[in-house]
């Protein structure tokens, strides 16, 4: 017997008439963003280098009911869930650039098809800082790899989206995005300007799955060493493409393990499964009944997608 699908809405317009001024909103802050463009600040051998993304997360930041209160929290919840869907177009642009640089990722050796490994230490490093601040579920999310879109993106198809784990790791993708871009400028203008690593090791570095941090990066890297510029933008576009394709994969086979680290965390069987950790549904679209059907006025279970599943 098929599953029976209980929509989120009514219907499109509904969704639309509950949510336009977020999608408004997202608008105008692509339009500001854009218009303001990239800020690079030199400090001593280094440069901080501040992206419109930057922007962006500070005006939804001081539009929210902390702030200026322009959007309550019944739209915050619904702002986060929509990330997962912004970022598929995101998503399937990394798989495209992929395929089309197939020979590169056979032709580029063990040093940069072995660096995704690196993502494990987060188990040993994050997790326990997570673990000492408070965090429960939460910091299996947080403290997986450098959580940009892929990861993100991970997390909200095998937890939830309105799980803890998801959650955790879309603090971070905002913190990364105001605050990574920054600090990865000006890491890699500081490694640089020490003289220690190759520019070409350095080149490699730049690509760690993140196009904004790599971007960042390669810019500062370019600033500080302009005769390896082509070099560096040439290697780091490798090393990205290869992180979107094994760092997914290492993404998936380190669960099991950070499972084991947090045994309620294993209890969790994700969206739409019984057993959570309160006995009752996962927290995802699939948890809910074909009863809390979806209106403006009650969002207190809101689910990303139009549409939720139950058996």
């Amino acid at each position: 017997m098929g599953k029976k699908i209980n929509y989120a809405y009514a219907s499109l317009r509904e969704r639309l008439r509950c949510e336009w001024l977020i999608y408004l909103l997202a608008f105008v802050f692509i339009l500001i963003a854009d218009a303001i463009g990239q800020i690079k600040i030199p400090v001593w051998k280094g440069t901080f280098i501040i992206f419109p993304i930057f922007y962006a997360l500070f005006l939804g930041l001081l539009m929210g009911p902390s702030i200026l209160k322009v959007l309550d929290d019944k739209k915050v919840k619904a702002a986060s869930g929509l990330v997962g869907v912004a970022i598929l177009p995101f998503i399937a642009k990394l798989g495209i650039n992929a395929g089309a640089n197939i020979k590169i990722v056979i032709s580029a050796g063990p040093a940069l098809l072995l660096q995704e490994f690196g993502n494990l230490g987060t188990i040993f490093l994050a997790m326990p800082i997570a673990l000492l601040l408070g965090l429960k579920r939460e910091s299996i999310g947080a403290a997986h790899s450098i959580n940009r879109e892929t990861n993100l993106a991970l997390m909200q198809d095998m937890f939830g989206a309105s799980s803890p784990e998801a959650q955790g790791s879309l603090s971070v993708y905002i913190v990364g995005g105001m605050i990574g871009t920054i600090y990865f400028g000006f890491m890699a203008s500081m490694a640089a300007a020490m003289n220690v690593f190759h520019p070409y090791a350095l080149g490699m570095a730049s690509g760690v799955g993140a196009g904004i941090l790599m971007s960042s990066a390669v810019a500062s890297l370019s600033e500080v060493l302009p005769a390896y510029a082509e070099e560096i933008a040439a290697l780091a576009s490798a090393s990205e493409t290869i992180s979107g394709i094994d760092g997914i994969y290492i993404a998936l086979y380190r669960h099991p393990s950070v499972q084991l680290a947090l045994p309620e965390a294993g209890a969790h069987p994700g969206p739409g499964h019984q057993g959570g950790p309160q006995g009752g549904r996962g927290t995802g679209a699939a948890g809910r009944s074909g009863k809390e059907q979806m209106t403006c006025g009650n969002r207190n279970g809101y689910s990303p997608s139009l549409w939720s599943a139950s058996a």
